[in-house]
């Protein structure tokens, strides 16, 4: 994954809001603050011409794919 300007790194990425709505709440019920990007559109229906990112800051990376892996796995 990369890491943009601001020090954030994406790990997860949907087509849908409220998956990502749902991730970033698995991570903060773990203490890791996450934050969804690229869902806000004035065309809702371009939200499936490009996904909707789940980040966190770069230092909570490692620990968030932690947390998300754990969870899959789970499921």
């Amino acid at each position: 994954m990369t890491t943009d300007s601001q020090g954030f790194k994406t790990v997860a990425t949907f087509t849908e809001k409220t998956m990502a709505d749902l991730c970033v709440a698995r991570l903060g019920d773990n203490g890791i603050p996450a934050g969804v990007f690229g869902a806000d559109s004035s065309y809702p229906s371009l939200s499936f011409a490009r996904n909707i990112e789940v980040k966190v800051n770069e230092s909570d990376y490692e620990a968030a794919m932690s947390i998300l892996a754990a969870a899959d796995k789970a499921e």
